[in-house]
């Protein structure tokens, strides 16, 4: 019969191995993500994973707003309520717009609304801030009634701007795609846009 090593000996090996199995796994995951090469340069040509049509939609940054036309619009401070605020975006569905065209067009209506309250120093804006920036996609169906909230919010004293697409991929320019209302009390965008449906 062969003599077994000693006890000591087949710890240090089995120690050993463990050693060198996690060594090997973590060199193997470092590896897979990049830690020890240079990124490769893309192909000329290639394509990526998005299809083409999404990835002009997230790069999107042809649209306008009209905050230059609202940037004087007389806004309500809300000092007398500590309710929690927030953002809803109102977006057209009658256009057939994409998820990605939808997003990149409710990025630049939270950016127009958020640089509107951020030039007339707003102390809404750090509520909203503090509260944490919530923000509701709610769907409508025209030009029309995009322009009717818009009004009814301004009349209360609400940021409310619409964003136009500039036209470079899915749909006409200057087309309106999104209003966005407030940020502001809860209970203040509800009495414009409580009545429409969730996106």
């Amino acid at each position: 019969m062969a003599e077994r090593p000693p006890p000591s000996a087949l710890a240090v090996a089995f120690a050993s191995a463990i050693v060198a199995g996690l060594a090997g796994f973590f060199i193997g995951q470092a590896s897979s993500i990049g830690v020890f090469t240079a990124p490769r340069p893309a192909a000329a040509g290639a394509v990526s994973k998005a299809s083409k049509d999404d990835e002009s939609d997230i790069s999107d940054a042809g649209s306008e707003t009209d905050e230059d036309d609202l940037d004087d619009q007389e806004l309500k401070e809300f000092g007398d309520s500590q309710e929690e605020c927030k953002l809803v975006l109102v977006v057209r569905t009658d256009l057939g717009m994409t998820k990605g065209k939808i997003a990149a067009q409710c990025g630049h209506a939270t950016l127009a609304c958020y640089k509107t309250l951020l030039k007339q120093d707003s102390p809404i804006l750090k509520r909203w801030e503090r509260y944490g920036q919530a923000k509701v996609a709610l769907q409508i169906k025209s030009e029309e009634e995009l322009e009717t909230l818009q009004a009814t919010a301004l009349s209360l004293g609400i940021c409310a701007q619409i964003i136009h697409d500039a036209g470079r991929t899915q749909i006409a320019s200057g087309s309106a795609t999104v209003l966005g209302v407030g940020p502001a009390p809860k209970s203040q965008v509800d009495a414009v846009t409580g009545h429409l449906k969730l996106l």
